[in-house]
């Protein structure tokens, strides 16, 4: 519509001018007409999309020329985040940079140490184009390490704390790591993975460890006796690689993207441009330093612009609003489940007395945006979306309550990222005749695209470590014959003006009664009725029924949960398709290390009762309330002898 209004608009115009120019028509009056012509010709809802979105998009538009000018010049430059941040400590040497359980890390601190890690592994012969795996919970000394390394060129692979056994190795090995430097207290992971590492991989540790029964090299005294002097110059990029993030892990085996010192650098630059971050600032910063949102939205606040970070080892729902009273925080993340968390703290004196004027990170649902601003008194909650490995992030940061960013409606073509029709089934793009995806108009549901442009940084795909699995990333006709796509994997809903709502991932989506049921909508409703306990929906099958029939497994403790009360909930709350057709009552469910409920072993389980341990229960209609299946119950279920 944007497209095909913007030309009309221009034709318009043009027709103004030829009337002045040539017919000799007076140019004000003509232009005046012709214009009042297009708006009673339709012209009126574009004008006014323009009208409500120009400064928004002005602003956007202000970021996308700032971040390509620096960015060009740091290519020229051959700079690196290093030199960056070298530029704050040269400024602020004696200004905390890091505040980790109550010790303060200044600028020249970090320095200090990241030059010891660069002399140090230069002088055991790490060169450029090398990788060492980072396997520690969160501290100063983990962004130390990866900062150490890229001033001689080494990449490193930030591995979640969270893994074990398999997919640690997996991690480790796909990442073709040829040391690995893990904190003490994990040292027991490491011990039960050694048999499937590469033999020659080097091992060291730093703190304390928790089993003997492995020798790494202490890097805490091999780096006491290191120079902090700058290490040897090394060649270097912009575009270089700085280390290799892992996908979450919701579904299979992480996958390893990779970072470059540009993705680092806009990705960062972003948050602090949209939301007015200053180094008179102070971030509290509680999501683990693996992860995009800790590790780059977080910490590259430090990095580039000088700002004060808080540090905290895990999240703690009870803890957070007190640390930031005590660090006088200004800023504060948030990401997954983490706002639904506090907000399901006991009310104390403590949620209003900080001095938080805005949190930023994704996963907020907007059931509880405006209660959570409400309670908390935070001035703006800066929703944002995007994929380490992708090329098209977006930004909220005019507090639009649910929406995850926003794409201009005036002219498209700026920033070339759309949203395209995909089969409900298969997720495949839906192509025109000509082979062409087909762009979702507003309103309609579509996967995010980025357009790929070679050579451009804002553009370029960086893929993973893997080649096959970024192929898989990459569709091709887009905007025309012959061009290539970033595939986010996610299904989003566009407005009028252009703001983006998360819909779905592709295949959380599941179709039951003939109709699509959106997994996060359903999510947002048990959350509501359950008062913020931890739940989460799926769709399984049934033996000869079409499509999936939805399920909600429910976190209770306590024995808690009110059956009856939530069938009830749900007939008001849910059209008949979308209500839960069964219940599991659990103990816990596993999350990743980003607090997003994982589903893939709760879809393989299904409803069966002779393999799952927990209570499951069913809709029974005729009586009005859920019953537990049992046997002989599933078996009816099974051969349509009780019809859901």
């Amino acid at each position: 519509m944007a497209n095909n209004s913007l030309l009309k608009l221009g034709a318009f115009i043009a027709l103004g001018i030829f009337l002045s120019l040539y017919v000799g028509v007076a140019c004000l009056p003509t232009i005046a007409v012709v214009f009042t012509i297009y708006l009673v010709t339709g012209g009126w809802r574009f004008t006014l999309i323009v009208i409500k979105t120009l400064p928004r998009d002005f602003r956007g538009l202000l970021f996308l020329i700032k971040v390509t000018v620096l960015i060009r010049y740091y290519i020229r430059q051959k700079y690196t985040l290093a030199k960056i941040f070298g530029k704050h400590v040269q400024k602020y040497p004696k200004k905390p940079c890091f505040i980790f359980e109550d010790v303060v890390w200044t600028f020249q601190d970090v320095e200090n140490v990241s030059n010891r890690v660069a002399n140090y592994f230069y002088e055991a012969g790490y060169r450029k184009g090398d990788m060492v795996a980072l396997f520690m919970e969160s501290r100063p000394e983990f962004v130390c390490l990866w900062l150490g390394l890229s001033k001689i060129g080494v990449s490193a692979a930030l591995i979640n704390f969270n893994q074990r056994d398999t997919a640690l190795a997996h991690s480790i090995t796909i990442s073709n790591c040829k040391a690995v430097v893990f904190g003490g207290e994990l040292s027991q992971a490491i011990k039960d993975v050694t048999q499937e590492l590469p033999k020659k991989i080097e091992l060291y540790h730093t703190g304390a460890m928790t089993t003997n029964d492995i020798t790494p090299i202490n890097l805490d005294v091999a780096l006491e006796r290191t120079s902090t002097y700058p290490p040897p110059k090394v060649d270097q990029n912009f575009k270089d690689c700085l280390f290799f993030i892992f996908t979450s892990g919701t579904t299979g085996l992480p996958k390893a993207a990779i970072v470059t010192h540009t993705r680092y650098f806009y990705m960062a630059l972003a948050i602090q441009f949209f939301h007015h971050i200053t180094s008179e600032d102070i971030l509290y910063d509680t999501l683990p330093l693996y992860h995009t949102a800790g590790g780059i939205l977080g910490i590259g606040q430090a990095i580039l612009g000088g700002t004060t970070v808080v540090i905290r080892r895990k999240f703690s729902a009870s803890q957070f609003w007190t640390d930031c009273i005590k660090y006088n925080c200004t800023m504060a993340q948030y990401i997954g489940e983490i706002c639904r968390y506090l907000l399901a703290q006991p009310p104390r004196a403590t949620d209003n007395q900080h001095k938080v004027r805005v949190m930023y990170g994704n996963g907020l649902r907007p059931q509880i945006w405006s209660e959570f601003q409400h309670r908390f008194g935070v001035k703006s909650m800066g929703e944002f979306y995007g994929a380490t490995e992708g090329n098209c992030s977006i930004v909220n940061f005019d507090n639009t309550v649910g929406a995850v960013g926003f794409l201009t409606r005036i002219v498209p073509a700026l920033y070339p990222v759309t949203l395209i029709r995909v089969d409900e089934d298969t997720g495949e793009p839906l192509r025109d005749r000509t082979g062409m995806c087909i762009f979702a108009k507003p309103g309609e549901p579509g996967e995010l695209v980025g357009k790929i442009v070679k050579g451009n940084p804002l553009r370029e795909f960086d893929g993973y470590a893997n080649k096959a699995a970024s192929k898989k990333k990459i569709v091709s006709d887009v905007y025309r014959k012959g061009d290539t796509g970033f595939l986010t994997g996610d299904i989003l809903v566009m407005d009028e003006l252009g703001y983006m709502y998360f819909r779905d991932r592709t295949g959380d989506t599941f179709r039951w009664r003939g109709e699509n049921v959106s997994t996060s909508e359903v999510e947002g409703i048990l959350h509501k009725i359950l008062k913020l306990q931890d739940a989460t929906c799926y769709g399984v099958e049934i033996p000869g029924n079409e499509g999936k029939a939805g399920m909600a497994a429910i976190v209770d403790e306590n024995n808690s949960v009110d059956l009856k009360g939530l069938y009830q909930a749900f007939q008001k709350s849910l059209p008949p398709y979308a209500r839960p057709v069964f219940i599991r009552i659990t103990k816990t469910v596993a999350t990743t290390g980003t607090f997003k409920l994982k589903k893939t072993d709760l879809k393989k389980d299904g409803f069966n009762p002779s393999l799952i341990k927990d209570p499951v229960f069913y809709m029974n209609s005729k009586l009005g309330q859920y019953e537990q299946i049992t046997p002989q119950i599933y078996d009816d279920i099974c051969n349509n002898r009780i019809r859901l």
